[in-house]
């Protein structure tokens, strides 16, 4: 594993209220949050890990997301796109051979379709609920993104045993995590120096909420959410990873970003 890299990167943020992350919390005092995604540069092929937030959401909010953009309204310069920050690090689209989702909502699934040769992973439970969301659920999708003629998927079945080795040397371990959505997956990726990473991505927005001081602001089930983060706690008393939240501006510029690896 001493060849893999893991680069840590940001498609801009996301300016909402504190009760939209941390639930009943903040009296709708503003708050903003940072939008990472990931790249493995692997042997057996590189890797995003979702994508954060399409460009032309930066653009022209209203018009790409509908109604999710009078929650949260992104900020984002034009080039803090996926494949202008991969271009930073010395990829090219055609390098991409896997665009990896946690999940599909719209601060995720700026990535897919934008990568000629890539295919796109993500648990069928959340694919096919991205298409028939529940009323409260669907601003949360943005079909502008992932419904997309000509892309190429595969589709996991997890359960909520399920740990899936993906590239099969034990460098990246894909873990069922629902609760904030249905189909949600959270990434354990081990490095030969730096050691493993535990990517919790939306299974725990903050810190808050690993550390079960507040459910986050959106869900699909409370239930599974706190089963979820209780799992992952599992996962890093076994492993000793570094926990890397989904959306936590205090704990996101702990981190080394991009152009800056860990290996």
């Amino acid at each position: 594993m001493s060849d893999i890299r893991l680069y840590m990167l940001q498609t801009g943020s996301v300016q909402c209220k504190v009760h939209n992350i941390k639930m009943n919390q903040g009296d709708g005092a503003p708050y903003e949050i940072p939008v990472p995604f990931y790249v493995l540069k692997h042997p057996k092929g590189n890797m995003i890990i979702d994508g954060g937030t399409a460009i032309e959401a930066a653009t022209d909010p209203r018009g790409y997301w509908g109604a999710a953009a009078d929650v949260y309204h992104p900020v984002m310069a034009p080039d803090e796109g996926c494949v202008a920050q991969l271009r930073k690090i010395g990829l090219e689209p055609e390098d991409i051979r896997y665009v990896m989702q946690s999940h599909l909502h719209i601060d995720h699934s700026g990535s897919v379709g934008r990568f000629p040769n890539a295919t796109h992973v993500v648990q069928r439970a959340e694919y096919e609920y991205a298409f028939t969301p529940d009323w409260y659920a669907a601003p949360g999708y943005c079909r502008n993104d992932f419904d997309r003629p000509g892309l190429k998927w595969q589709f996991l079945d997890g359960d909520h045993t399920d740990r899936l080795d993906f590239y099969g040397d034990g460098s990246l371990i894909v873990l069922f995590t629902p609760g904030h959505s249905p189909g949600h997956q959270s990434f354990l990726v081990n490095l030969a120096t730096a050691g493993p990473f535990l990517l919790t991505v939306d299974a725990a927005y903050t810190l808050d909420h690993w550390n079960e001081k507040a459910l986050p602001g959106f869900l699909s089930s409370a239930v599974d959410t706190v089963r979820s983060v209780q799992k992952l706690h599992a996962i890093a008393n076994q492993t000793g990873a570094q926990v890397v939240t989904g959306h936590d501006p205090d704990a996101w510029p702990t981190f080394k970003t991009a152009p800056q690896w860990y290996e």
